[in-house]
């Protein structure tokens, strides 16, 4: 069911050459450009109609309009299964506490007597969030969105989900839901790189926007790539992956039930297992027989997924050697289940979330930990963060010096910039002092 690789006996090859022996998905966004790039312009140039005729075309809906009307949110809400808001105001309570933390606050260095630089952090004024409709309903992703850029102190944030056909049209109900108790009122039928493009262009209904985020299939991803530079995009989001460091000491059962929570998501989900225990590899992989037939999503997506060739039960010498894979690998979720778990996590240096100890799988950070679970996928998470408070701010330098504290360093500004044959740029500081520097 799931394919091994074997990395033990040899030393293990540097950088790159590690990396590309590891599993990964395909994922080729720069193929699906191609395909977004007619849908984004047919949006600029046509707007609400353009999104509706897609929503009939990709969704099978036929669209009056792309706004979902209020009283329909107020519904949703009305109507949710009491256990499962209790779920998702515990979710949104649990997120509010750790985005809060990460708030930033202005703060002023003095440089020297008369001379400031304040650091001023800015929130992005207009966001537009993306919550997939795909395979499954994600009100968490909602949550994961909306909180950070709450937090942040966006002052305008707009969210687009995908319409259902079972639902007349509107996105799924719990969607709704999720965002009438975040207190999101501006919400749209719109999926899909077009979704996108209402955000990045701005149609009849919708106000462009300055920053898109959100969880999408490869044509959302697409899409961001393509309007990257005209807004802000959290990432490229592709397949979700996790990967579990585990020794001889974790439980077998945990791990695959761990492996198929991923797999369960999409047919090119990533389930990576490094251990160097062959016993436990071995367990492991007798364990997902069982638990794959009694999953519910094995045929469209746990089995492809596990047997694709983004899966893989890797085999190391040593814990030294399985901290170099998952470093390498740099996986979306990272579960550390060893002995002295809490230390070992302190050591790994990419991931986009850690999940230590056996009672923090992943699943935990998917709804209630806190934590967000918008992360860096495909190896990514070797250069980038998830999505936090910190992703919808700017911070601003402002500069203040008074004459004297300018006098007192203007000769080596104008030095550097002779050094740079930048002669204006020097001449912006002597003109200030009659074109004669003072001399230190």
């Amino acid at each position: 069911m799931i394919s091994r690789i074997d990395l033990r006996g040899d030393a293990l090859p540097e950088g790159a050459a590690l990396r590309d022996l590891l599993p990964r998905a395909e994922f080729d966004v720069e193929a699906a450009l191609d395909k977004v790039r007619p849908i984004c312009e047919d949006v600029h140039h046509r707007g609400d109609a353009a999104l509706i005729e897609y929503a009939e075309k990709f969704d099978g809906v036929r669209l009056d309009r792309v706004r979902v009307p209020a009283e329909a949110l107020e519904r949703a809400l009305a109507e949710l299964d009491p256990a499962v808001r209790a779920a998702l105001e515990e979710s949104i309570r649990r997120a509010r506490l750790v985005h809060a933390a990460q708030r930033r606050t202005t703060h002023t260095t003095q440089v020297v007597p008369g001379g400031t630089v304040t650091e001023k952090w800015i929130p992005v004024e207009r966001v537009g969030l993306y919550a997939p409709g795909g395979r499954s309903v994600y009100p968490s992703s909602v949550i994961m969105n909306a909180v950070p850029a709450q937090e942040a102190g966006v002052e305008s944030i707009a969210l687009a989900s995908p319409p259902q056909a079972e639902f007349d049209g509107l996105p799924h109900p719990t969607i709704l839901a999720a965002c009438a108790l975040l207190g999101v009122d501006e919400v749209y039928a719109v999926g899909g790189a077009q979704a996108v493009a209402m955000f990045a262009y701005g149609t009849e209904s919708c106000a462009p926007a300055n920053m898109v985020t959100g969880p999408g299939n490869i044509w959302v991803a697409a899409a961001k790539r393509y309007f990257t530079g005209r807004i802000g995009i959290d990432t490229e989001a592709g397949p979700t992956e996790i990967a579990v460091l585990a020794d001889d000491s974790a439980d077998p059962v945990h791990v695959a039930a761990d492996l198929i929570s991923q797999a369960e998501h999409d047919p090119l989900a990533a389930a990576v297992l490094v251990t160097d225990s062959t016993e436990l590899a071995e367990a492991v992989a007798k364990e997902l027989e069982p638990q794959v037939r009694a999953s519910k999503h094995i045929d469209d997506r746990i089995a492809p997924a596990l047997s694709g060739r983004q899966s893989a039960i890797v085999l190391v010498d040593g814990l030294d050697e399985g901290l170099r894979v998952v470093d390498a690998y740099g996986a979306e979720h990272l579960e550390i289940q060893t002995r002295d778990a809490a230390a070992v996590a302190d050591r790994v240096r990419n991931a986009g979330a850690i999940f230590v100890g056996p009672w923090a799988p992943v699943s935990l950070g998917d709804y209630c930990a806190g934590s967000n679970h918008v992360l860096p996928t495909g190896g990514c998470a070797c250069h980038s963060s998830g999505l936090s408070v910190q992703s919808f701010l700017r911070g601003v330098h402002i500069v203040d010096y008074t004459r004297d504290a300018l006098a007192e360093v203007a000769h080596h500004v104008v030095t550097l910039a002779e050094a740079e044959d930048l002669p204006a740029h020097g001449a912006a500081i002597k003109a200030r002092f009659g074109w004669k520097v003072p001399q230190q």
